[in-house]
């Protein structure tokens, strides 16, 4: 049974140690079906780390992100959904973490799970992961796409994929997308 946690972040800044998730999307896939979606927003745990940059990249403001539940509630929540799907005793029950540069959101959540004084993380998610940038960047340069970065946006834009760029559900969808279409168009 291949389960899949298809997840994007927006964050407060770009280090999982000192800033922190703000909203945090997902698509639970199991053997090709989607089984759940989330959209869950957060709190940060710290105000004093947040990057004015990056609320400005995630269209959010500090008023906003005030009125989010806190990390302990969405920790909860998030908790009780992952246990519909992982028993976190089986250590071959796990779901493999998926998303546009992917390296990212897994550090955020891990540390998420660490700031909730939860040392698990590893007992719902392998520590193998599927990212289509990487072969993004193989087909740009083997000349099958021409892309003139290697942002998500850019990519969708020319595989004619919708997105609101850096609202995590949309970014999750598109990146969902994306490696079907990969899958599909390259990795017969």
């Amino acid at each position: 049974m291949k389960k899949i946690f298809y997840m994007d972040t927006e964050t407060t800044g770009l280090d999982p140690k000192l800033n922190d998730v703000i909203q945090l999307a997902y698509l639970i896939e199991i053997d090709g079906e989607i089984k759940e979606e989330g959209n869950l927003f957060v709190q940060p745990f710290s105000y004093e780390n947040i990057s004015l940059e990056a609320l400005e990249v995630n269209k959010r403001t500090i008023e906003e992100i005030k009125t989010y539940p806190t990390p302990i509630d969405v920790y909860k929540h998030l908790h009780s959904i992952l246990n519909k799907y992982i028993n976190r005793y089986n250590k071959f029950d796990k779901f493999i973490p998926c998303g546009y540069n992917v390296r990212f959101d897994i550090d955020f959540l891990q540390s998420f799970f660490l700031k909730n004084n939860d040392k698990w993380f590893g007992a719902f998610f392998d520590y193998h992961f599927i990212d289509p940038m990487p072969i993004i960047n193989v087909l740009n340069y083997k000349g099958s796409i021409n892309l003139v970065n290697a942002k998500l946006i850019t990519a969708c834009e020319n595989f004619g994929i919708k997105i609101d760029a850096h609202d995590a559900l949309s970014d999750i969808k598109a990146a969902r997308e994306l490696m079907q279409r990969i899958m599909k168009e390259y990795l017969k």
